[in-house]
């Protein structure tokens, strides 16, 4: 069995909670000094003052101890909005988009969703399995503990099977949690471009079924969006998924106020995501729900987009969370301090309310809250140790990784 102690960090971050934070709650990290946490196995045993730590845990040297002084101590990074299992790239796409071209002028040049679509259906279990552990590799170094990702670059049976059950393999083998989501209703497809209605129908009665018998995904996700899948549609797919048992991810009024935000509180979906144009009942509608707000400054910069009105959502006593949106189209990064410093800097985030919205909210956003997100007794010791003496470098030693130790489910898994 594991056992550790880790003392003495300037800051010992603990989010502490079971439940999302809501607008000034939000603010509060729980911070202690002159402090140390134990690890046995899986768990966090004890948190408490050093001495009294000592006393009770180290009288016969069972323990690792780390010295942390000098550093932070926090909760692991869980980024709750990924797609992270894709084949190709669109560097020649982002350069165009550098230059000025729009969205449509993308398109008719073969670039978008479709292209990304059709590497993926080419390349091989095994070539889109090599890509996605060394992304997840990259993502544990940067303290990102648990992950979210989605499936939407088949937009046909085989693919999206494939991408779920890479994804399926990665969980059982990477140290990274992944929490798995169907997002077949992420375009639509050229084969069903005349008749989307169809495509909504081919998803409920063949895909959503096979999924659930082999229990290959949790969520069921939709782009609910002007010229994609319209909110009656997404309702339908949404409300049949819930039948079956899947929990509810919605991608919400990210190029125009359409009413997905709405829906998800409608539905109870768990999270609703991008919201850079959400309306203003949506606002009211969802600080009173459960349904977590996700956030992905990532994209709103990378598209050169207006961002999400993170200060007003906040404000109004919602649970908000951030994600990076990672993908290779419209936000190629997973790089945890730069959406950080996108949330402070652009979106009106303080530091604090940052950091909450990247540990317990984005828990929240996945179910999860009661099992990891925070540094509470009882809880998987998913946690990170950075090598400044306070989270306020996170966001001012700008594109920097300040992760120097990486604990997943107890374990050591990644040290610089």
């Amino acid at each position: 069995m594991n056992k550790y102690i880790i003392k003495n960090p300037s800051q010992l971050i603990t989010c502490s909670g079971i439940h999302g934070k809501r607008g000034k709650e939000m603010m509060d990290l729980n911070i202690l000094e002159n402090s140390s946490l134990v690890i046995e196995g899986e768990y966090i045993k004890d948190v408490g003052k050093t001495e009294n730590i000592f006393e009770k845990y180290n009288y016969n040297n069972e323990y690792t101890v780390i010295d942390a002084s000098g550093k932070v101590v926090m909760p692991g990074f869980i980024d709750s909005h990924t797609h992270f299992v894709f084949g190709g790239y669109r560097e020649k796409e982002f350069n165009m988009r550098v230059q000025g071209k729009d969205y449509m002028e993308i398109m008719r040049s073969g670039g978008g969703i479709i292209s990304t679509v059709k590497e993926t259906r080419e390349e091989s279990y095994d070539e889109l399995l090599q890509k996605a552990r060394k992304r997840l590799d990259h993502m544990l170094s940067l303290g990102i503990t648990t992950v979210e990702g989605k499936s939407g670059y088949g937009l046909d049976f085989q693919t999206e099977i494939k991408q779920l059950e890479i994804m399926k393999e990665l969980n059982d083998t990477h140290p990274i949690d992944i929490i798995s989501t169907y997002l077949g209703a992420h375009s639509i497809p050229d084969e069903y471009k005349d008749n989307p209605d169809e495509y909504i129908n081919y998803i409920i009665e063949e895909v959503l079924p096979y999924i659930k018998k082999y229990k290959l995904a949790e969520f069921c996700d939709v782009f609910c969006e002007k010229n994609v899948f319209s909110v009656n549609q997404s309702r339908k797919l949404l409300e049949k998924a819930k039948q079956m048992g899947f929990n509810l991810k919605i991608h919400a009024d990210e190029m125009v106020s359409l009413g997905g935000s709405e829906l998800a509180v409608e539905l109870g979906a768990t999270s609703a995501d991008h919201l850079l144009n959400i309306s203003e009942e949506g606002i009211k509608k969802i600080t009173k729900s459960d349904t977590v707000a996700t956030l992905l400054p990532g994209t709103a910069f990378s598209l050169r987009e207006k961002y999400a009105n993170a200060r007003e959502i906040i404000n109004n006593n919602a649970i908000v969370a951030i994600a990076s949106d990672f993908n290779p189209g419209s936000c190629f990064t997973e790089y945890v301090p730069f959406i950080i410093l996108l949330s402070t800097l652009y979106m009106g985030m303080k530091i604090e309310e940052a950091i909450t919205a990247y540990t317990i909210n984005a828990a929240a956003a996945l179910n999860r809250e009661n099992k990891t997100g925070s540094l509470d007794i009882g809880k998987l010791a998913d946690l990170i140790i950075i090598d400044y003496p306070s989270y306020e470098f996170i966001q001012y030693h700008m594109c920097y990784n300040p992760v120097e130790v990486v604990f997943k489910r107890g374990r050591m898994v990644y040290k610089k």
